[in-house]
């Protein structure tokens, strides 16, 4: 299964879509003797460690593994009973599961099975029938059919036949897809926007959308017009007006120009989240403010993004979570 939680807090970050929880409980899921449950954003615990895995609450709703995945609510109280091969988070109302393919003696890698859409009762929305899936946005959820991606509305019909070797979430109205080896956008109804002619397209943030060619990475308006020459090694996506770049060997953040606002200076650099970048020195995970100034030391193995005022990180093989001046939420356990 996908990291459920690490790509919900890319999906925050990149295109500002979904909601990590309800708006009146927060929680993360931390794990203690082998068993996952959840805590507060105090750090107390609010459903007891129990289940064999556990990943971010998205929608009111998480999904757990008990054997198979399911859903509970905020409460713990198991919403969608254990079925699932595979369970995605919520969003737009829909999630992602699979059935079929599960690791068995005669099926060590998981090959096989379909993808499909449920809603929070637990019922199909969209049966399973795609060779892979993903989240959808806006209204809108890429997916592989016969070796080639298209998409569906929320209904399950397909709005955009399967035609592309792959394709990108809906971001601003545009999607990046790849046709013939070079990367373009379409926009909802399918229809080219930006003629394919790129090595890699990411989604488009703030107006801008981070592009490759010959190489080098720059940014594109919607027009499809170079807003950023080629000239970084590599780029993220912007927030808040800053974008982290690499140039030679370093990371720093540049400014809508393309001019470095802070200087080259970390091994490793994300885009801002909640006002804060990871970085890393010296092979250790930090965080920045958006002058550059460090406002958590480096002293993390790794780190994720900081959303609803917490950040995962590890260190030693433990996970933990630090708020935004680096204290300890919760103390890192496995």
């Amino acid at each position: 299964m996908k990291n459920a939680l690490f790509y919900l807090l890319s999906t925050l970050a990149l295109l500002g879509a979904v909601s990590a929880c309800t708006a009146a409980i927060t929680l993360y899921p931390v794990v203690v003797g082998g068993r996952w449950g959840y805590i507060n954003k105090s750090g107390e615990t609010v459903i007891n460690p129990q289940f064999d895995r556990a990943e971010g609450f998205a929608e009111g709703l998480a999904p757990v593994r008990v054997g198979r995945w399911g859903y509970v609510d905020t409460s713990g109280k198991m919403l969608v009973n254990p079925q699932f091969d595979e369970a995605e988070v919520f969003n737009d109302g829909l999630a992602v599961v699979k059935l079929g393919g599960s690791p068995e003696p005669f099926n060590p890698f998981g090959i096989g099975g379909r993808y499909g859409y449920v809603n929070r009762e637990g019922k199909y929305v969209i049966n399973p029938q795609f060779d892979e899936a993903e989240m959808f946005v806006g209204g809108f959820a890429a997916v592989k059919l016969g070796g080639r991606w298209g998409f569906i509305d929320q209904t399950g019909k397909l709005v955009i036949n399967p035609q592309f070797d792959e394709a990108r979430a809906f971001s601003e109205s545009l999607a990046a897809v790849k046709i013939g080896g070079r990367f373009g956008y379409v926009d909802t109804s399918g229809q080219i926007e930006i003629n394919p002619q790129f090595e890699r397209a990411e989604a488009f943030s703030e107006g801008l959308a981070e592009i490759r060619i010959d190489g080098r990475w720059g940014f594109i308006d919607k027009t499809g017009k170079i807003a950023i020459n080629p000239q970084f090694e590599e780029v993220g996506s912007f927030v808040k007006d800053l974008a982290p770049a690499r140039q030679g060997k370093n990371w720093g953040f540049i400014n809508r120009t393309g001019s470095f606002v802070v200087s080259p200076q970390f091994d490793k650099a994300t885009s801002f989240s909640e006002g804060l970048a990871a970085v890393r020195q010296s092979g250790r995970w930090g965080f920045v403010g958006s002058g550059g100034k460090i406002a958590i030391n480096p002293q993390f193995d790794e780190v994720k993004s900081f959303t609803n005022g917490l950040a995962w990180i590890k260190t030693g093989g433990r996970f933990g979570y630090v708020d935004a001046g680096g204290k300890y939420i919760w103390s890192p356990s496995k």
